[in-house]
């Protein structure tokens, strides 16, 4: 086993990091990457300039996608996207449709990406009409940005973008689709940012319709503490209502960015991306991974639901236990590990007990632990810092941060390979239970 001189940045860097986010923070738009799953094809509102093409590879526009993906085929894609852009920071989901048309779908590929990879950030576009319905599930599952698109706080002006919009069961038109639409994304926005969650609003300026109130949008958003707004010229696409209107000139956008200025940070690098774009802003990846795009829309669903094979030259797994019959000890607290395996009976049985490594030294005391546990292919623990879960993983075990009996978690091991079923939520950034915090190096 080979110690490295100094911890990688995914080692260091905490949970989550906001700050790098490329659409965000446009200082890290060359380092780091936005993915784009395709796991939401239906919507609830018909926009006057949207022609949603799923399939369209040569065509870069929101709404668009080669493939739609189920949640277990967006994380089999995740895992190769990574592969091929280890600068991936964010996982994002934007269309085709509507993420919250599509909410269960959406909240069910978040939960998998953020169990594999929970440093990820974790994006999601909307029109907000579905989304007051889910803010605490929203929250829960670690969504750290959204986006909603308002072209209108004025009914009078917003009536025009929206042929309908649909609620439930019942269907709105004209004022009336828009009334709803906008209380819906108040709502949206103020619930979203009482839950700390990073807000950027996308508004299309369209000439002869919002052109004059981009001014007053811009106040109220700022009112309602907005983050960021990003102004986008018009795209007329053929075959919708706005097919023949007139695109604002690059001037005209650029004066009213400037008015808008006064009241919000202006967005003015966006890219406008595809429902499944891929790599960083300047080397969008799209075309080249639409063949694996495709493959892994045809991945077979029970396939990638069942157990993984088990890894025969690792047998055992490792539990931080302080009695010996629940799972209730942080990784960083723990004197000793208890080593247990199958029993071939079809329960389980302790093999021995292993002294943890001594506190302090860095990284280089989770190497000696991955050492002391190369024999283990899942530790189960009340908790764990972030440098700690990187370095095991990175050395073959599985990290599982749970409350409750061991046996639940061995069972979730060896039996059922539903390693979600057991796990709790994640809620800090280093820590999920009370760490003391004496320099033990726990994370």
């Amino acid at each position: 086993m080979t110690m490295p001189a100094t911890p990688s940045l995914m080692e260091l860097r905490p949970t989550q990091d906001k700050t790098m986010h490329p659409c965000f923070n446009p200082k890290v738009k060359g380092q780091c990457g936005r993915v784009h799953l395709p796991v939401a094809p239906a919507c609830n509102i018909q926009c006057a300039y949207c022609n949603r093409k799923y399939d369209c590879v040569n065509e870069s526009r929101p709404g668009v996608t080669s493939s739609v993906l189920t949640p277990q085929q967006a994380l089999a894609y995740m895992d190769k996207v990574l592969e091929r852009e280890p600068r991936i920071t964010v996982a994002g989901i934007a269309g085709p449709g509507d993420p919250f048309a599509n909410a269960e779908a959406t909240l069910t590929t978040m939960r998998l990406i953020r169990e594999k990879y929970p440093h990820m950030l974790f994006c999601v576009s909307s029109n907000g009409l579905g989304v007051p319905a889910h803010l605490d599930a929203i929250a829960e599952a670690g969504i750290t940005h959204m986006t909603i698109t308002v072209n209108a706080v004025d009914p009078e002006v917003g009536q025009h973008f929206y042929r309908w919009v649909k609620d439930g069961k019942v269907t709105y038109q004209g004022k009336a689709a828009a009334e709803l639409l906008w209380q819906r994304q108040k709502e949206s926005i103020i619930g979203l940012k009482e839950r700390g969650i990073v807000v950027k609003v996308n508004t299309i300026l369209t000439p002869g319709l919002n052109d004059q109130h981009i001014e007053e949008i811009a106040r109220t958003l700022s009112g309602l503490g907005v983050d960021l707004l990003n102004i986008m010229a018009l795209i007329p696409n053929e075959g919708t209502p706005f097919g023949t209107r007139r695109p604002p000139s690059r001037a005209e956008l650029d004066e009213i960015r400037k008015t808008a200025g006064a009241y919000l940070p202006q967005m003015l690098h966006c890219k406008r991306c595809r429902a499944d774009a891929v790599g960083l802003l300047e080397k969008d990846l799209s075309g080249e991974m639409a063949g694996c795009l495709s493959a892994c829309s045809k991945l077979d669903e029970a396939a990638l639901l069942a157990p993984p094979p088990l890894d025969v030259a690792r047998p055992y797994v490792a539990v931080a236990s302080m009695e010996g019959m629940l799972v209730n000890e942080h990784l960083g607290e723990a004197l000793r590990f208890q080593i247990w395996g199958e029993d071939g009976q079809g329960g389980f049985t302790m093999v021995e007990e292993r002294p943890a490594p001594p506190p302090g030294g860095g990284p280089g005391r989770w190497y000696s632990l991955a050492s002391l546990l190369k024999d283990c292919r899942v530790v189960l623990v009340a908790g764990v810092g972030d440098t700690p879960r990187t370095v095991l993983e990175e050395e073959g075990i599985v990290c599982v941060e749970m409350e409750g009996f061991i046996e639940q978690g061995l069972t979730a091991v060896y039996k059922t390979g539903d390693l979600a079923a057991v796990r709790t939520r994640r809620k800090g950034a280093s820590c999920s239970v009370g760490c003391k915090g004496g320099g033990e190096g726990c994370g």
